[in-house]
């Protein structure tokens, strides 16, 4: 078992991530932290594979299931999960325990924010990109207006539980999914980045995936550490993911992890148009998201490709797209673009690796 503790730069409070097996038996011999009230957050996927074991272990604790999926993170959803813990009875010092992957945890992690001004919340990732990264840190979120992630806040979790098991139940596109966070880990991190590339052939493999696990949460809950509100150091977990972010919405195929990967890709043939760059360290990453990939899909990158790019709510002036890049093993940079510039670039990028 691993444990990590957070303590949040000029707060009182701390988030404990504990990495082990049996999290859900284990939360069940833990009675005290629910004693003031709780509700389990989940989806519909994810209740079906361990509705089971939640009423083995956890019996007397309601459970609220979103419809499974990235078009259901909406304020719809985010008022159905408020209104059943309204209905549950939850209290200031009750609990919300969202059990799921990226989507579950942003959702149940806002909502758990706005309830009653911030209650408790437990995370419980089961899918790889989860655990890696989205369970750790207190991003919270929904889409809206067509924009991913434009209405959130921070709550920090109090604690977060990954259990490397729920990974046998993911099919290989969701090990892909979290790949993209893991190798992005990798770029800004070079123990990550030398364990990735002597595993190259393994990426896939769950034995080593349970072990790289608890490295990629310590790494990122170092950086988020320092910079808890993303006001400096934070930056660097963007790398890739402004045209991620804009490949997503205008494909509507790939998942996020997926687009991280292509976004990298992306960005690092961007980057070395624009800056200095070890180049030799960039093909060791391509190399790397093509592997995690298995096959760079089929890309329309158009100028509205490129548009959507401006929606990212990490753009600072108008017209202009930011993306955070890697120059080298271990460093990144702010690289701010005229859109014009971005589209252009953008467009050679694609046409590269494809």
């Amino acid at each position: 078992m691993n444990t990590i503790r957070l303590k949040w730069r000029g707060r009182t409070e701390e988030s404990v991530v504990v990495c082990r097996k049996n999290v859900l038996r284990a939360l069940g011999d833990m009675p005290r932290l629910f004693e003031n009230g709780a509700l389990v957050f989940t989806d519909t996927n994810v209740l079906s594979l361990y509705g089971a074991e939640l009423k083995k272990y956890l019996p007397a604790l309601p459970v609220h299931a979103m419809q499974a999926g990235e078009e259901h993170k909406n304020g719809e959803t985010l008022f159905a999960l408020l209104q059943a813990m309204a209905g549950a009875g939850l209290r200031r010092n009750s609990t919300l325990i969202a059990l799921g992957g990226g989507v579950v945890g942003d959702v149940g992690g806002l909502a758990a924010g706005l309830y009653m001004r911030g209650i408790a919340c437990i995370q419980v990732p089961t899918t790889l990109l989860a655990q890696v990264d989205s369970s750790v840190g207190g991003k919270t979120a929904i889409d809206f207006c067509g924009v991913k992630n434009l209405v959130g806040t921070f709550h920090q979790p109090v604690r977060v539980y990954a259990d490397p098991a729920f990974l046998r139940t993911l099919p290989p596109r969701e090990i892909r999914c979290g790949l993209g966070e893991i190798v992005k880990h990798g770029a800004l991190c070079p123990e990550l980045f030398s364990l990735l590339l002597k595993n190259a052939d393994r990426l896939t493999d769950l034995g080593f995936l349970s072990a790289i696990v608890p490295k990629n949460i310590a790494f990122k809950a170092s950086v988020v550490r320092q910079d808890p509100l993303e006001t400096g150091l934070r930056k660097s977990l963007n790398l890739g993911h402004t045209t991620a972010h804009a490949v997503e919405l205008a494909d509507g195929t790939l998942s996020h992890g997926e687009c991280v990967l292509v976004g990298m890709l992306l960005e690092a043939s961007i980057a070395k148009r624009c800056l200095p760059c070890d180049l030799g360290y960039l093909g060791e990453l391509g190399m790397l998201c093509r592997r995690a990939l298995g096959k760079v899909p089929a890309l329309s990158l158009t100028e509205e490709t490129a548009r959507l790019a401006l929606l990212d709510k990490k753009n600072r002036k108008e017209g202009a797209v930011q993306l955070t890049v890697s120059r080298s093993l271990g460093a990144y940079e702010l690289l701010e673009l005229p859109w014009e510039r971005y589209a252009q670039l953008l467009k050679e990028a694609g046409e590269e690796l494809c």
